[in-house]
């Protein structure tokens, strides 16, 4: 559609023009031509020194975020014809050129973003450093200070200045509910590593920044500075508890921590709320106003997944197979749609009220309209203190979810052939992709792509899992007439099929008095709303700080900033972007919850399904399944791995997508091969959530 082309063209030029202010903002020629020009035209009664800075960072990227909305609504689903073009133009970008640890796969089009980053960092410093170094007896030339520590004072606090370039993007990948993701093809599960590239880079850039300040000060001897909270500039004291609050975050972030001790790193993790409050403090207003974007528009996300988690999600059924996986099956509305790869976010407050666990859903909005499932494998405290729990007598059980986040589009349904390659619980993903398959193999005139499923266990008993691949249906036979399926399943460490039988059990819960179906979190099932909610938000937020601003704050010091307390105006804007936020937050999300409560209260009047007799093994609960299609096409290979580059390199369609979850070697191993150049009808795609 045309309006939709010219939107993105609007979107390039106005993400274009922001990055060039960025590019122009180190430069002598902003500093001594536009700055002048600026205040002398923006410096307003209203908004004072925040002025030229609200103009040129803020405006621009919640203008996007907010129109972006808009395009999301209208764009819908990209059909397959129109996917194919999209996905042959980019090919090239999208190759792994860049596989090691710790990084992991980066693409050339990431590796391309990230030189540019790097090199926009690498010109502001070098510009910063030229300026100041010619400048060094206008900016803070002490009498009586040698020049190298004038300069060691200078490096010290343009390293602070790129630090505060790394945070203008930091908080964009970790929206979950973002607008501006969507735009460029990515979600926030797949985004979360620049975040912490970002966040790495940043903690490095402001560790060096406050070394530095601390040497400077002992080696001037004006070690009181530690202690100095000025009421006319930048509060040390305020920087100083940032940066040990960001200190306790970057270090609990590490793998290694991370791993081995996930409750320590989750919960110092939301010291993020004091770190940015005396951030803020130290910056000052204006410079709040660069990174305001990315924190305004978290905090309305933020906020709205409180908002959604505090409900209590209707728990109908879970399975339990023998293998020690789970898959809990939740009511949902029939007007939540999401596509396949998607995740949902759930708590369990009998086992820790505060944890949330990422899980795939593996369940098709089109296949089972008023269901919703996903797969837990005990493998951590959390996901075995519930498989215990659920093990033992239950008849309810208390979850609250958030979400489902997952792509824009079904884009994996361009190629030819599909081959799908997992370890174990990795498999979970392509549940959800095969089952999309079927049902798009259902509808008439609907090309889809063959699929090879590559698939390894550690123990026969992990072969459970493949019964999850089908779903539950009345017309079997409908679903599965047209899909070309072939599963090649690897135990790896066991030489044959044991005699032992292998049962699923199969738990019914009662519902709870605050029950209810999941619904539509505000943005990827309702964009509108959501856009009206940043658009609503941000324009109150600029009203009310130009009231403030204009008959609070200027009869005070009418633009002087040396009479209002420098700290007292950081706290205005934190009081008011929160505020903001959680007023038309709060006023949309009730709104949009009345506009499903029609939808909601015929799903809770319906009759609650209950098993006629006692739970049976697992044939019984695959009478509907399509026996002969899962039978035909499964081979299973016992004390065997699979041989990757043997397999990939059989694969001669034209376009063949690779797709794998699984631990970190074989996403390697995978996008090795892929990158090799020697079978350049391979296009690689990893999905990870190990975060």
């Amino acid at each position: 559609m045309r309006h939709l082309s010219a939107l993105k063209v609007l979107f390039l030029v106005v993400f274009v023009g922001w990055i060039f202010i960025w590019i122009l903002l180190p430069t002598s020629a902003y500093t001594q031509k536009w700055v002048s020009k600026l205040e002398t035209r923006l410096k307003s009664t209203y908004f004072g020194s925040q002025g030229p800075n609200l103009l040129l960072f803020t405006f621009p990227m919640m203008f996007v975020a907010a129109l972006g909305c808009v395009y999301l609504h209208f764009q819908g689903k990209l059909n397959y014809s129109s996917s194919k073009s999209i996905g042959t133009r980019w090919g090239f970008w999208k190759k792994p050129v860049l596989v090691m640890a710790p990084i992991g796969i980066v693409t050339a089009m990431e590796l391309a973003f990230a030189a540019m980053f790097i090199a926009l960092l690498v010109w502001s410093l070098t510009n910063y450093l030229h300026f100041s170094f010619g400048h060094l007896y206008y900016y803070g030339h002490r009498q009586g200070e040698k020049v190298w520590q004038t300069k060691l004072r200078s490096i010290s606090l343009r390293l602070g200045y790129i630090g505060n370039i790394c945070w203008a993007f930091l908080f964009f990948p970790v929206t979950r509910g973002s607008s501006i993701l969507p735009l460029v093809g990515l979600t926030s599960e797949s985004s979360i590593r620049y975040h912490i590239w970002l966040g790495h880079l940043s903690m490095v850039l402001f560790s060096a920044h406050t070394v530095g300040f601390i040497i400077y000060w002992v080696i001037t001897h004006q070690t009181a500075l530690l202690l100095e909270w000025s009421s006319m500039w930048v509060s040390n004291v305020a920087g100083e508890i940032a940066i040990i609050f960001a200190l306790a975050i970057w270090v609990t972030s590490l793998p290694r921590v991370r791993r081995k001790m996930f409750e320590v790193f989750f919960y110092t993790h939301h010291l993020y709320i004091l770190y940015i409050f005396f951030y803020v403090l130290h910056v000052g207003a204006a410079y709040f106003c660069m990174i305001l974007p990315g924190v305004f528009l978290f905090v309305i996300d933020r906020y709205l997944r409180l908002l959604q988690s505090r409900r209590r999600a209707k728990l109908d059924s879970a399975r339990i197979l023998s293998c020690g996986t789970l898959e809990l099956s939740f009511a949902k509305c029939p007007g939540l749609t999401y596509n396949p790869t998607s995740i949902l976010f759930i708590n369990v407050p009998s086992i820790s009220k505060l944890q949330w666990h990422p899980f795939t859903i593996t369940s098709n909005s089109s296949l089972e309209a008023d269901k919703l499932s996903i797969i837990v494998k005990s493998e951590g405290s959390w996901s075995q203190k519930l498989y215990k729990e659920l093990s033992s007598s239950l008849d309810h059980l208390e979850v609250s979810v958030e979400g489902p986040y997952g792509p824009s589009s079904s884009h994996f349904l361009r190629h030819e052939s599909l081959v799908m390659v997992s370890g174990g619980s990795g498999i979970a993903p392509f549940i959800s992709i095969i089952r999309e398959i079927l049902f798009q193999g259902s509808q008439q005139k609907t090309e889809i792509p063959s699929i090879l499923l590559v698939c390894a266990f550690r123990n026969s008993a992990d072969l459970a899992m493949l019964e999850l691949l089908l779903p539950i249906s009345d017309n079997p036979t409908e679903i599965s007439q047209n899909i070309k399926l072939q599963i090649e399943a690897y135990v790896t460490r066991e030489e044959g099929q044991p005699k032992t039988d292998q049962n699923t059990q199969t738990i019914w819960f009662k519902p709870g008095p605050f029950d209810s179906p999941i619904t539509a979190a505000i943005g990827p099932n309702s964009w509108l709303w959501l856009g009206a909610i940043i658009t609503s938000s941000f324009f109150m937020f600029l009203l009310l700080l130009g009231i403030i601003t204009r008959y609070h704050i200027y009869p005070i010091d009418h633009n002087t900033d040396m009479i209002y307390h420098f700290s007292y105006k950081c706290l205005w804007d934190i009081f008011l972007v929160c505020a903001c936020s959680f007023t038309v937050a709060t006023a949309g999300f009730v709104w949009h919850k009345k506009a499903n409560a029609v939808e909601m209260k015929k799903i809770q009047n319906m009759d609650v399904r209950t098993p006629s007799a006692s739970p049976g093994p697992v044939d019984r609960e695959l009478e509907s399944f399509p026996k002969q299609l899962f039978i035909e096409a499964s081979n299973v290979h016992f004390g065997a791995r699979p041989d990757l580059k043997r397999i990939l390199f059989e694969c001669k369609e034209s376009d063949v997508g690779v797709l794998v979850c699984g631990p970190r070697k074989m996403r390697h191993e995978v996008a090795k091969i892929c990158s090799s150049g020697l079978a350049n009808n391979l296009h690689f795609e990893a999905i990870s959530f190990n975060w």
